[in-house]
């Protein structure tokens, strides 16, 4: 019986990474034949450590092909369809969710994982839910009506940074990674209108009213030489002569030194420059680097201050000479050599001129790019579970259901902590349809700032439609351009100013047909907000919104875009168990049985629950202790 109903299943797998490639290998030898496999990532050389069904030949190609062709030489005989595209395209809509009958979860980040859970609600599919970082691991099960979403408990918040900190006051190494990447980085290479902290002026203008140019600017008869140079000498030596004439902010402080290329090079700059032109060992696009060109060669070397300042100059010529046309739209990868590469150098040097311990590559590409680096077995035991709730799930063995956790650490000599599902959370905006609260001044804020920082960035989602009682407002997705025009012009209008008038006791209405969601929003107006806690001058409130860990005392930033004001949100990589939150509690709810509804007092739902999010890249946060969870075998 159990065979054939495995044998039979339909079954869609999201992710073809660390846990993708464990989990699709698990299910072919388990007996499934009949496999769906999305991911759109293509395979990179940092995977082929952990993900096994990948080789050196592949890298480049699309991680669901090559899974789907690896898995088929040993298992000829099953069907394996697989997608190079992104889960949230169109094509994957709640009529093809409908035609499997479990979906399995392999995911990186909270937006896809937010996504799927949608569509599975909608096409009452049941969801096992999964992610891994380091030792530590979670498999989840979500079924409609009968447990929990994905969705009805907060997950952990980034920790952030108050840009004052970033900017003027940096104490550790990440402060320094976060300002080369979030704001010297965006600036040369990014968008050039944003606004940051940098300050755009040069000595010399400073001096001038009349000559107030913008120093990052690189005219196209400007030496690259020079220009590096004049970069180098404006954001670590003129910027913090700058902050040092405020003498009341380092009474209590370390003064920071300011820095010149002069002062590190010496007269060798200019020879420097001059005797790199031969770029051969550099190649092109994310493979140049400036470690190459120089001829460095081991990432986990602490460089001096002299060898940033060097690496630093060169990772900058070589983007404006080999890279120049990405110049305006990059954004930092952590798998771009270069990008690493110069952050690296920004951020030692800033570290070293406010007397922070320096840092290699290795170790900055890991802060820089928030990697916790993961553990293949951890994934193939992640694996193994996800196939075993999934033959329940299958089973309809809803009694047998665990969310089941990995620890890194024996707790009462077990690894794995078994714990009996939650039922639905009543005032979950997405599986209950619970009206969300939003504060906000009806009087100055615009439709825009809705759509984008609350219903696309919190409420996560993708093609909204918004509409005050039967007046349609806004609209995203595939309409005429005459109706384009008008929600254009509503987005740039002032909530109380629409044609609908949005003020203090109005609803909303928000769809999303794609993933058959409605919400309601209760506005209530208010006038005044906290720029410093409420950057964004509005409040949600009923969703379920991302916890800060306990130790951070940062002030938390919202999901919307970063403002030069606002916070800049940052992943801290750990480095002792310490430094892992604990979340404050939430209260165990029992799976509905069917056979005793009436076993759901409050006062019997006491126990902590433990919360580990995401895949991988991510770092991990543990909501509650492991003394109030009822232990089981999982058979």
């Amino acid at each position: 019986m159990a065979s054939s109903i495995i044998k039979d299943a339909k079954v869609l797998m999201v992710g073809a990474g660390g846990i993708g490639c464990e989990l699709l290998k698990t299910l072919a030898l388990s007996g499934f034949s009949e496999i769906h496999i999305i991911d759109m990532d293509t395979i990179e050389v940092s995977n082929l450590n952990r993900q096994f069904l990948f080789r050196q030949s592949h890298v480049g190609q699309s991680k669901a092909k090559v899974a789907r062709d690896a898995v088929l030489k040993f298992r000829p005989k099953i069907n394996i369809t697989s997608y190079h595209a992104n889960v949230k395209d169109p094509d994957f809509n709640v009529d093809f969710f409908k035609q499997f009958n479990v979906v399995l979860n392999g995911l990186d980040n909270l937006d896809a994982r937010r996504h799927v859970n949608r569509l599975c609600l909608a096409a009452d599919v049941p969801l096992v839910e999964s992610g891994t970082t380091g030792f530590l691991g979670q498999v989840t099960v979500h079924v409609k009506g009968r447990t929990e979403c994905y969705e009805c408990q907060p997950k952990p918040a980034p920790k952030t940074y108050p840009v004052c900190t970033i900017t003027s006051t940096p104490s550790k190494f990440v402060h320094c990674i976060v300002w080369a990447k979030e704001l010297l980085f965006s600036k040369l290479f990014g968008d050039k209108n944003q606004d940051n902290d940098l300050n755009v002026r040069s000595s010399d203008a400073a001096s001038s009213s009349k000559n107030i140019e913008d120093i990052f600017e690189h005219s196209k008869d400007e030496d690259i030489g020079q220009y590096g140079k004049k970069i180098f000498d404006h954001v670590f030596g003129y910027n913090i002569e700058l902050a040092l004439s405020n003498e009341e902010t380092w009474k209590n402080r370390n003064r920071p030194k300011p820095i010149y290329s002069k002062d590190v090079l010496s007269d060798e700059l200019d020879k420097q420059n001059g005797d790199l032109d031969n770029d051969n060992a550099c190649g092109d696009g994310f493979s140049v680097s400036a470690m190459s060109s120089l001829g460095m060669k081991n990432p986990q070397d602490i460089w001096s201050l002299k060898e940033n300042s060097r690496v630093f100059l060169e990772a900058l010529r070589l983007f404006f000479t080999k890279r120049e046309k990405d110049i305006g739209n990059l954004s930092f990868d952590k798998d771009d050599q270069l990008a690493v590469e110069f952050v690296t150098a920004a951020a030692n040097i800033r570290a070293a001129s406010f007397g922070i311990p320096l840092h290699s590559l290795f170790e900055a590409k890991g802060i820089a790019g928030n990697i916790v680096h993961a553990v293949a077995t951890t994934n193939a035991v992640i694996a193994g579970l996800i196939v075993i709730e999934a033959i329940k799930v299958l089973k309809n063995d809803i009694k047998s259901y665990r969310m089941t956790y990995c620890l890194e650490h024996p707790a009462r000599n077990t690894l794995l902590m078994p714990v009996e599902p939650f039922e639905p959370n009543k005032s979950c905006y997405v599986c209950s349809e619970s009206p969300v609260l939003l504060e906000i001044n009806t009087n100055r804020s615009k439709l825009k700032d809705v759509v984008e920082k609350i219903i696309k960035a919190k409420l996560g989602m993708s093609l909204p439609l918004v509409m005050n009682a039967s007046n349609l407002l806004y609209e995203a997705g595939d309409i005429e351009d005459d109706m384009v025009a008008i929600y254009n012009a509503n987005l740039e209008k002032v909530l109380a100013e629409l044609p609908s008038p949005v003020t203090g006791g109005t609803m909303l209405t928000v769809e999303d047909f794609q993933q058959e969601l409605k919400c309601n929003i209760n506005i209530k107006h208010r006038e005044e907000f906290d720029e410093e806690k409420e950057p964004d001058g509005m409040v949600l409130s009923g969703w379920t919104q991302p916890v800060a860990a306990a130790e951070n005392e940062d002030k938390s930033v919202s999901n919307g875009a970063n403002t030069s004001d606002a916070p800049i949100t940052e992943v801290e990589k750990s480095e002792n168990d310490d430094d892992v939150g604990i979340i404050s509690p939430v209260k165990k709810r029992k799976l509905p049985d069917d056979s005793d509804k009436s076993n759901t007092a409050d006062d019997e739902r006491h126990h902590k629950k433990l919360q580990v999010i995401d895949d991988e890249d991510d770092l991990v946060m543990l909501d509650g202790n492991l003394d109030g969870f009822k232990k089981r075998r999982v058979s």
